[in-house]
């Protein structure tokens, strides 16, 4: 995989949603053709051998790549979005982020036991959604379950990984430590 070319598209916005907070800014990544077809192909290389049937994505920026790759798949794409947002009967976690408290939810018949499941989404940061949605797929008791980042941040005061445990099996295509 092009690291180089994908750090060298990603943008840091410093202070937002607030003071202290250096956003890592995906929507560099997905607007350059040359990085979707790298980190595309380098997701499907991760996961095409692992007979995944589902491929869920949290709000929103999991959406982009998680429906891109479950395509490539030939799997089953699962929203898990923000409360309110979904029709139909849902299940809900609430977590705790870097910078507050937030919830999700999934549709309750979303995946089934016989499922193999892979929850995508952009960025590990404290491991909150991420934990809050491997817990909901969990209610469901899929044969299998990975979980993949664009980016994982490891910085001091973030302890993304060290939050969803070592029980768990966590890819991620970007590093970053600062």
């Amino acid at each position: 995989m092009n690291e180089k070319l994908l750090l060298e598209n990603l943008r840091n916005i410093p202070d937002f949603p607030k003071p202290g907070i250096q956003f890592k800014d995906v929507s560099t990544l997905f607007k350059n053709p040359a990085c979707n077809e790298e980190m595309l192909n380098e997701l499907v290389r991760l996961y095409q051998d692992k007979g995944i049937t589902k491929v869920v994505g949290i709000e929103s920026r999991g959406f982009i790549m998680g429906a891109m790759l479950a395509a490539k798949l030939g799997a089953g794409f699962v929203l898990c979005r923000k409360p309110g947002k979904l029709p139909g009967t849902t299940i809900k976690a609430s977590y705790a982020k870097e910078y507050g408290l937030d919830s999700i939810e999934i549709h309750s018949d979303a995946i089934t036991s016989d499922d193999v499941v892979l929850i995508h989404d952009d960025l590990l940061a404290t491991g909150g959604s991420m934990n809050a949605a491997y817990d909901l797929v969990q209610l469901f008791h899929p044969k299998d379950v990975f979980i993949n980042f664009i980016i994982e941040l490891r910085i001091e005061g973030l302890k993304g990984r060290e939050a969803l445990g070592e029980d768990k099996k966590v890819t991620s295509l970007l590093t970053i430590t600062e």
